[in-house]
């Protein structure tokens, strides 16, 4: 059992994490005549660091996603949910948003295509709420500056919040209250291709290059946030304002988080620099949840898709599950770190 511990705390900080290349920029950078006591070198080696590590995973891992996602056509995935009612309609919603590695805006236009297929408006509000929160390669990459456990308890509570959601919203009959225009819409099913192997590579190439293409500012103001946090800003005062035991902590990160934008490759490296200048965990949960699900931006574009009713409802049952997920990890951030 110590064997495979040691194997899997090697793949983790090594293979995942790229533990080696933080010493290799270490070596340049003091091979240039910089002072590693310095926080100047403090924050050049962790944006540097950081960024390499997440334009590197998040590329790998959305190539691999995009190959797979090519087998699943939007026409296939609609008959698929289109089929299941109720509960498992609503999970499969949620299962299908890890699958699919886009920011809350991105997530709005095939949230409008299900709606306009008639799909449920429990599912397709499932699907919503977790797309942008977690998938495959964001999970990775909470796994890699985590561990497991947070990244595992990350996608539970996530799932949890996305199939509540649904379910409160859709009981609630809200289905009246997407846009006229949504509803009213019928769109046609058109025959799928038959691609090979080397069409599904061209797929899986555009989809990292239409991702990061995306996500690169973010990835660099997430980065360059958190380097800032990581190496200027004072620990006291991190921990004076957003520490668990500070009973606003979750509130403020919740607030914080929303007129943001950005995804949560992007919201990774700050949760990772105030979790380590001792902001509470649950509170860090709330900040990168409120900033991919509830970011200002996707807002206003599903003030397009929704009647007022519907998008107050929504922001307002979403934003209940992430702050009260937020204090339940507060309170037991003691299983996880």
């Amino acid at each position: 059992m110590h064997g495979i511990i040691s194997i899997w705390d090697f793949f983790q900080k090594q293979v995942l994490g790229l533990r080696w290349l933080n010493t290799l920029i270490g070596s340049l950078l003091q091979a240039i005549g910089m002072n590693p006591e310095t926080k100047l070198y403090s924050a050049i080696q962790f944006f540097i660091y950081d960024s390499f590590k997440i334009f590197f995973l998040l590329s790998v891992l959305i190539f691999i996603i995009s190959y797979i996602q090519s087998y699943f056509p939007p026409q296939r995935t609609r008959r698929i949910l289109g089929g299941i009612k109720g509960f498992p309609g609503r999970a499969m919603g949620a299962i299908l948003g890890i699958l699919t590695p886009f920011c809350s805006c991105s997530s709005i236009p095939l949230f409008i295509g299900f709606c306009s297929a008639g799909l449920p408006i429990g599912v397709t509000l499932s699907f919503l709420i977790m797309s942008p929160m977690a998938d495959l390669g964001s999970l990775t990459m909470l796994m890699t500056q985590f561990g497991w456990k947070i990244a595992f308890a990350y996608l539970v509570t996530g799932f949890v919040i996305a199939v509540t959601g649904g379910t409160i919203i859709e009981k609630l009959g809200m289905e009246k209250y997407v846009a006229d225009y949504i509803r009213n819409a019928h769109l046609a099913e058109s025959d799928e291709e038959k691609l090979t192997f080397k069409d599904r590579l061209h797929v899986a190439v555009e989809g990292v290059v239409d991702i990061v293409k995306r996500v690169w500012p973010y990835i660099f103001l997430g980065v360059g946030i958190g380097s800032l946090i990581h190496n200027v800003i004072p620990q006291e005062i991190v921990q004076s304002i957003l520490g668990r035991e500070q009973w606003y902590s979750v509130l403020l990160a919740c607030l914080v988080g929303i007129p943001m934008y950005a995804d949560i490759f992007g919201a990774i490296p700050i949760a990772e620099a105030l979790l380590a200048k001792g902001a509470g965990l649950g509170t860090v949960i709330s900040f990168m949840m409120s900033v991919t699900s509830l970011s200002l931006p996707s807002m206003i574009m599903l003030a397009k898709a929704m009647k007022k009713k519907l998008l107050i409802t929504f922001i307002v049952t979403v934003s209940a599950g992430i702050v009260l997920i937020g204090y339940i990890f507060n309170a037991f951030a003691y299983l996880f770190i």
